[in-house]
């Protein structure tokens, strides 16, 4: 079926079939969630995340055959009963699915106040539903003939943002006609990114500064920042800006790695350790802000405000917020719009 706005260029020749009017894409792209918490929609959504070489680069020979019967046996499990006590059972999906959605709707809106029709935004998920090439070909069908790819990943990782890129690019190989593309860079220093983060952190505690604030990324072996891989430095670039434009006293603020996964020395602090050891320390009052997410998640609904902040008053501690990552608020929205500006340029 053609698209609303089809018709036959001035050139074509009789019979030739409507084309959609030309216009830009602009295709956010996150982590991916499961399709429901059943153990089938897990095993489904793990096997594509694990057996991803960006994520897990163990030779096949070695990793698969313990993936697909110990991990994937078992995992599902208690992965699901994990995502199970964060669902939201009113749109019956995972909360990531449900806030991607509200920053492609809220992103959209502000772009077509700029550009009205000109511009498409849409949203996919490198592991799961919707899916990168399935989105990718709507756009196109739709006139998309000049797409920006915006993983939605401030720091830059070969496991995040690299693997997001590599999903859309083999999405573009599938394609007669390809679009032209631009991929967006790191944002992990921008001052409107930083800005926002202390907003963030300034609104949740209310003026309140706590005895420390955890800057909480997620974690990667350590063996891929020797390899050459700049997320750990990027990370602890983002948490420097972050206390410089608090401007609270020095040593307030720490950064920490999470989600270790695996036999191998991750990234170090790690999280869970960290804020046990604070607890044991004397420190009562922390709040943790997770940068490396632009959408609360799994990793930050469940493990920090659970697992984590468990660890913390299990030790001791006695007041522990979290900071609500920066989802679909005015102030990031308008960060990621002018981020799309930037990357449109000489195609508006």
């Amino acid at each position: 079926m053609p698209a609303p706005d089809a018709r036959v260029p001035d050139y074509a020749p009789e019979g030739h079939p409507p084309q959609p009017r030309p216009k830009v894409g602009v295709l956010l792209a996150n982590l991916g969630t499961p399709d429901g918490t059943d153990y089938w929609s897990m095993r489904r959504y793990l096997n594509e995340f694990l057996s991803d070489r960006r994520v897990i680069d163990y030779p096949r020979w070695k990793w698969q055959p313990l993936l697909q019967t110990v991990i994937l046996g078992k995992r599902p499990f208690t992965s699901g009963a994990n995502y199970r006590t964060i669902w939201n059972e009113e749109l019956n999906e995972s909360p990531l699915m449900t806030i991607t959605r509200a920053q492609t709707d809220a992103l959209r809106k502000v772009l077509a106040e700029e550009w009205g029709d000109q511009v498409m935004v849409e949203f996919a998920m490198r592991y799961g539903n919707p899916s990168t090439p399935a989105t990718v070909q709507r756009m196109v069908a739709a006139g998309c003939d000049r797409i920006v790819f915006f993983a939605l990943y401030p720091q830059y990782a070969g496991p995040t943002t690299a693997t997001a890129n590599d999903k859309f690019f083999r999405a573009l190989m599938d394609l007669k006609r390809q679009p032209a593309s631009r991929t967006v860079a790191p944002y992990f220093d921008r001052p409107d990114y930083i800005d926002a983060l202390a907003a963030s952190v300034e609104r949740t505690l209310g003026g309140r500064i706590p005895q420390r604030l955890v800057a909480s990324f997620h974690g990667m072996p350590r063996r891929y920042l020797l390899e050459g891989d700049p997320y750990h430095c990027q990370c602890q670039k983002t948490a420097r800006l972050l206390a410089e434009r608090l401007g609270w006293p020095e040593g307030t603020i720490d950064t920490t790695f999470q989600s270790v996964f695996g036999p191998e020395e991750w990234l170090r602090p790690y999280t869970v350790e960290h804020v046990a050891e604070l607890a044991r320390e004397g420190v009562t009052d922390i709040a943790v802000i997770s940068p490396a997410f632009s959408a609360d998640c799994i990793e930050t609904l469940e493990e920090i405000n659970g697992e984590i902040r468990h660890a913390f008053e299990d030790a001791g501690g006695q007041q522990f917020t979290y900071v609500p990552c920066l989802n679909d608020d005015p102030e990031h929205i308008a960060m990621m719009a002018r981020i799309v500006a930037e990357n449109v340029g000489g195609w508006l």
